[in-house]
């Protein structure tokens, strides 16, 4: 039976934190993925010659996955969730958040544990919500919060190895606007 358990999982040591440190956005394409000879639910290959858009993040935002599986239909699929908080309001980040949301990138995210996860890798994530906030108060957020989702058939594949050995040739760093 192709759906039999592989195998079990023990309790794991509490060495490991929470939160997401930057994301890296590709305009979405038809990639070349090489999954890892051993584990094939791991990436090795994105493609060749990539351009990443790097934005890194402090505080509260956050990736998660959620799996709805139905019996009734025979389907399963995975919800790819991304809220991103980003301090500062600026033109040119109102302009790339605006090709943001009338795109459907890839994003590849990365955790503080040093992972690399490829969300929206068939199909794009898409922008479903955010806002453009001033703020009220001299403590409040004068930024951006967006939220990004991506439906796939599977979980966001873990990225082994760098950026670049994955073929990410150009990582675009942003500036403080």
């Amino acid at each position: 039976m192709a759906c039999a358990l592989s195998l079990g999982r023990i309790e794991p040591c509490k060495d490991v934190v929470g939160g997401i440190t930057a994301v890296y956005f590709l305009n979405y394409q038809e990639l070349t993925v090489t999954y890892d000879a051993t584990n094939t639910d791991a990436i090795d290959v994105l493609g060749s010659g990539l351009t990443a858009y790097k934005y890194d993040l402090k505080g509260s935002s956050s990736f998660e996955q959620t799996v709805t599986s139905s019996r009734d239909t025979g389907t399963t699929f995975f919800d790819q969730n991304l809220n991103l908080t980003l301090h500062k309001l600026s033109k040119q980040s109102n302009k790339e958040i605006k090709l943001m949301a009338y795109g459907r990138p890839i994003v590849i995210v990365e955790d503080y544990n040093g992972n690399f996860f490829v969300a929206g890798l068939e199909n794009g994530c898409e922008v479903t919500g955010g806002t453009i906030v001033t703020g009220a108060a001299m403590g409040d957020l004068s930024g951006y919060t967006l939220t990004l989702n991506g439906q796939e058939a599977v979980p966001a594949n873990f990225l082994d190895g760098t950026l670049a050995a994955a073929g990410i040739s150009t990582i675009v760093v942003g500036t403080d606007f």
